[in-house]
Order: C-alpha cells, then structure tokens, then sequence
C-alpha cells in the first residue's frame, strides 16, 4: 500500500552475521513507494540455543511493523510455553500479545514514539522529549491515562517469522509475507499467503460480518490476517482467532538436516515478482560467486525493482532475510572419522 515516488529510491540498508551454526544477511530498500513500512529482526543468539528472524511488512504506516520487530521476539521468550519447550504456542501467543500491548495508554504512547504520523484515525500524538525507552512490561496492560480506553492502530503489519532452535526450525506467519527453505535446491513453502479468498480465511470473514470485494476484506484491506487493523478486530461476542481480520499465526516446523541448505523471509515486494522456486534458483546461482549474504539480497532486490512506475509489480517496499545453515559438526567429525578408518 502507498503512494509511489516519480522516482525509486534505491538505496539499501543492509547487514551480516554469524555465529556458529549459522549466517545470515538482509537487505531493504523503499524502492517506488513513498515510504517505507517494512521492518525487520534478526537475533542469532537471542537465547541459549536459540536464532530468531523475523520480516513485517506495514500498511498504512510503518508503526505496526517497527513494534513487532521491537517487541514480538521478546514476547516469545516470555512465555511459559516457551520455557517448558513449546515454541510453536509461544510464538502464537507473542502474535495475540502484539495487538493487546497496542492498546491503552501505553501502547498508544509507543506507537507515538515508535513514529506514526497524526491523523484523526489512529489519534497517535508524538509527545516531544521522549526518548522511547522501554519500561518493563508490567504496566502495558494497566497503565492510567487519557488514553486508556485506545483500541488499537488502525494500520496493521503482516509479520513472517522463523525461531531456530537446536536443529529444529520452526516459522510462524500471518498475512502474505514468505518464508521458504531451499532442500538441494528445491523450494518449500514454510508459510502460506494468507489472502481473503482463500476458503478457510473466506469463511471467518463472513462469519465475524465482513464482506470480500475485489479481492479486499471489506473493499479495503487485501490480507486475512495481520496484527493490528484494530477496526477488523472489535466483535466482542467473538475470540481473537475469529476476527475479520486475525493475527493468529499458522505455526509449521521441520527438523533441519545437511540438506537443508538456506532459508528466505521476505515480503510480498519480492514474491510478487518472483516464486519460490526462482528465489531459490537465483540464490543458489549467486552464492557460487559471492561470499556476503546481504549482497545476494541486495541483488535478489535489484531483479524485482520495476523499471518503471507503469508496470505494477515490483514497486512495492522490499525486505529479504536470507539464512545460510552450516552443516552439522557432528558430520563433519562423523566424516572425519570414516576416513580415518
């Protein structure tokens, strides 16, 4: 969503990492539109064991998707589920705790800090001197103020993210950003774009009072699910998981093995220009002669970026998170020893 620019803005803001069972690189770039509404994270030690990364993709502002990637990974490490081992349930309830921390007085003052514009919609105000420290977490819930009863952003973000953990991969997704993994150079779908006129999506719709019009929820939002777009959400009668519109994630996991090459998160700026398969034939062809992942990005990006405005695809905001897995040690030293017998 957005207006476009006469002129796109190429520029990247891209980096690296690695530790020792992984290495990643990412790149962003604001491309046709005339701003930018992605974000990212990407924590290769964000626990003992434990990477995390994660692709949000905003409409109708950026601030939904600067929160996510500020908070969600927090969120899931606080869980009693993820103590206990169940990440898949602690990522779907980071997901839910997204929209309940934007609420009320404190969630409206972050979204202020966090740099949403004013507008009469969302009735976020950026108060001056505020340095957007966070606070602890406490209080989000019962935090006082003229803005107690706030429901919500109006904007929302599509968030894409994948937990590795040991060698198990597990990825959660709401709305229609990707995250596939190459297995010898085929690609697999880790998530599914979460589109009104998808069967199961269609159906909730409809039953929670909404309506699908050329392709758009309502006639105005083209994703079924996403955190925030607090308006789809406000049916009391009805959970979270029943919404119009809901940030309940699907949850897939796989365990990781030497054939397992890399993974891509993106946004919907890459996969509407290229599929799966292409993503990962073009990356496989790159890596044969460059060494940093975020440069691949940053040429994964450049292929998408129309040439011109008038040609539709490839004008949107594009993100890409491109992990390398390392093979195991334990083949190596199982390799080693083979040999040496």
């Amino acid at each position: 969503m957005g207006n476009n620019m006469s002129f796109p803005k190429t520029e990247k803001v891209s980096e690296d990492g690695e530790n020792d069972h992984l290495r990643y690189g990412l790149s962003s770039m604001q491309g046709w539109r005339a701003t930018m509404e992605d974000a990212h994270a990407a924590h290769l030690d964000l626990a003992s064991s434990t990477s995390f990364f994660g692709v949000y993709d905003g409409h109708g502002g950026k601030v939904v998707a600067k929160f996510c990637a500020k908070y969600l990974h927090q969120q899931v490490l606080k869980s009693e589920e993820y103590i206990a081992g169940d990440v898949g349930t602690s990522l779907q309830k980071a997901f839910f705790r997204m929209d309940i921390m934007m609420r009320g007085e404190r969630g409206r003052r972050e979204l202020a800090i966090l740099g949403d514009k004013i507008n009469k919609f969302n009735g976020i105000w950026s108060p001056r001197g505020s340095d957007g420290n966070d606070q602890g977490d406490d209080d989000w819930d019962f935090e006082e103020g003229p803005h107690s009863d706030y429901a919500g952003p109006t904007s929302g973000s599509t968030a894409c993210v994948a937990l590795i953990r040991n060698n198990q991969l597990i990825v959660a997704n709401a709305g229609d950003s990707r995250c596939v993994i190459s297995r010898n150079g085929q690609a697999y779908n880790m998530s599914r774009d979460h589109k009104p006129n998808l069967e199961i999506e269609k159906e909730r719709i409809i039953k929670a009072g909404g309506f699908i019009y050329a392709g758009r929820i309502n006639g105005i939002l083209n994703l079924a699910r996403a955190i925030g777009d607090m308006e789809f959400k406000q049916n009391k009668f009805l959970s979270s998981e029943k919404q119009i519109v809901t940030a309940n994630p699907d949850i897939n996991t796989v365990d990781l093995c030497d054939e397992h090459e890399f993974m891509v998160l993106a946004c919907d700026g890459i996969w509407d220009c290229l599929s799966s398969q292409q993503v990962v034939d073009f990356v496989r062809q790159e890596l044969l002669s460059v060494r940093k992942l975020s440069e691949v990005c940053e040429r994964v990006l450049d292929r998408c970026l129309a040439p011109s405005i008038t040609v539709g695809e490839g004008c949107d905001n594009m993100t890409m998170l491109l992990v390398q897995f390392k093979k195991q040690l334990s083949s190596h030293s199982n390799l080693l020893e083979v040999n040496q017998n």
